[in-house]
């Protein structure tokens, strides 16, 4: 994940080069027509009317736990089962805690705070109020926090790797099981994260023990007939696929380990390995060919997501005009190849690991394709507040025989503690927008609303900047509005290029 700074050097540069380009985006809809106002009334009403054949889900991510943010309690957690840790995360607060933590985080060289338990059992409580009667959770990975292996390392210096591995995993379980524990019965659905490893970060063996446990704890919680299958594939590469129990109906979750397509990633070791990424794409092709042969939909769940990274684009200087090369999320295209191919079974791509509420489409390039093959992706803002926003988390509603995500709120909390927080609705989807649904037509159809408001004027792209960064900082996003656009719907580096640097548009 990444930080969200922009100096004040970087607004100049990127400002002058959007100039110098000349105008990358038209500015034909920075006044909205009555017309689209009706059809917007219209697509408003339509969403409502299809509230009866939705049901309640709800959508976590990046919630990076933190158990060390009282530093003394460490060495209680250690010898404690995790069915003891609330008890002992929930009592008061050392004497020196806010010194010991504050050591840790400097020694560590620390960003910003992760979730501390009262942060971890605030936003619990508060999706159990917002979305009490959730069919399911998703949790799009990066659920232990930053710097984990620093702080254990300082913490304790003697420890061995096992010692660390077996800490780890107590973590994730903690996690989950509060999650399990806070909705009795719902399906959970883990993905992991480039932080949740026994290594480091973006460094994970396929194929390890690390696999095997974290697949026991993940899979706890799945039907007990796709349990086994969920657990064998799991052990290979941190990835694996089921179908998805009612009210979804003919619908296959497929869970991707894209930390191996990082640019990032290495071993252990610190050795790069390409036979990790080989097998994992083998399987999703093939996971995705079968769907379509047995007529089911799909919803595909990772962390890091496909496409440009545009915030460090800009923030590492990237001149795209002057034939530099955009910073890509992934090491290839290859994810976003095999969902675009199998988008006419995909209703729904979920990722994460920017931190912010954010869409995406991936889309075909071939203009002489009959139909237009393209893949909705929603990317889950954080519960962590690292990066200096709010913590927040997303309740949605998906429909019944469709499989599409219908609708979804955004909630956000009011402060970045836990501790007297209050939790509220930042935004919905279909009042903002006024759109229908969240399908792969309207997202498209929104993102072109962005493409012709390069002054970001418009009621929508103003909501989406409001929105983007849950906290008083959102409107850093304003400065680099047309370049960010192109990153909406230009997953490939050539793509995103002509559509920073065409002028005639």
């Amino acid at each position: 994940m990444i930080t969200r700074k922009f100096s004040g050097l970087q607004i100049t540069f990127w400002l002058w080069l959007l100039i110098l380009v000349g105008s990358p985006l038209a500015s034909r809809g920075e006044a909205q027509s009555a017309s689209s106002k009706d059809g917007q009334q219209h697509r408003s009403a339509a969403a409502a009317g299809k509230e009866d054949r939705t049901f309640p889900a709800l959508l976590v991510s990046d919630i990076h736990f933190d158990p060390f943010h009282d530093p003394a309690r460490l060495q209680q957690l250690v010898g404690a089962p995790v069915s003891q840790w609330s008890s002992i995360l929930s009592a008061p607060p050392s004497p020196n805690q806010q010194q010991a933590f504050a050591e840790l985080q400097q020694s560590c060289h620390a960003r910003g705070v992760d979730t501390p338990y009262a942060l971890l059992h605030s936003s619990l409580h508060a999706m159990r109020l917002k979305q009490p009667d959730a069919k399911f959770i998703t949790v799009s990975g990066d659920l232990i926090a930053h710097a984990f292996s620093c702080r254990y390392a300082t913490l304790l210096p003697g420890s061995t790797q096992r010692d660390y591995q077996a800490f780890v995993l107590k973590t994730l379980s903690f996690v989950i099981s509060e999650l399990r524990a806070s909705f009795p019965g719902v399906p959970v659905y883990v993905a992991l994260g480039n932080n949740d490893t026994a290594c480091d970060d973006y460094r994970l063996d396929a194929g390890s023990d690390f696999l095997v446990q974290t697949g026991r704890i993940i899979a706890r919680g799945l039907p007990p007939s796709q349990r086994q299958q969920a657990l064998k594939v799991f052990a290979k590469g941190g990835y694996y696929s089921l179908m998805m129990g009612a009210p979804m109906r003919d619908t296959r979750l497929i869970v991707v380990n894209d930390l191996f397509l990082s640019p990032r990633y290495s071993t252990c070791a610190g050795r790069p390995d390409s036979a990790a990424t080989t097998t994992e794409m083998t399987w999703l092709h093939e996971q995705l060919a079968q769907a379509r042969r047995l007529g089911q939909k799909v919803w595909v769940m990772g962390h890091i997501p496909p496409g440009i990274d545009p915030y460090s684009t800009v923030a590492e200087f990237k001149n795209i005009c002057g034939n530099g090369v955009p910073e890509m999320f992934l090491s290839s295209d290859k994810l976003a190849d095999l969902l675009i191919e199998h988008a006419d079974v995909i209703r729904l791509g979920i990722f994460a690991h920017t931190h912010m509420d954010e869409i995406r489409l991936l889309k075909g390039s071939d203009p002489h394709a009959l139909f237009e093959h393209s893949v909705a992706i929603k990317l889950v803002p954080s519960v962590s507040p690292v990066d200096g926003n709010n913590p927040s988390f997303t309740i949605a509603r998906v429909n019944r025989s469709s499989g599409v995500l219908q609708n979804y709120q955004v909630i956000a909390a009011s402060n970045q503690t836990g501790i007297a927080t209050t939790w509220s609705r930042e935004y919905d989807f279909a009042q903002t927008y006024y759109e229908a649904q969240f399908s792969p037509s309207t997202v498209k159809e929104l993102i072109s609303e962005f493409e012709n408001d390069r002054g970001a004027k418009t009621e929508a792209s103003q909501a989406y900047i409001r929105n983007y960064y849950a906290g008083d900082r959102s409107s850093e996003l304003k400065p680099f509005w047309p370049l960010y656009v192109c990153a909406l719907a230009n997953h490939t580096a050539k793509a995103f290029a002509a559509c920073v640097c065409s002028t005639g548009k």
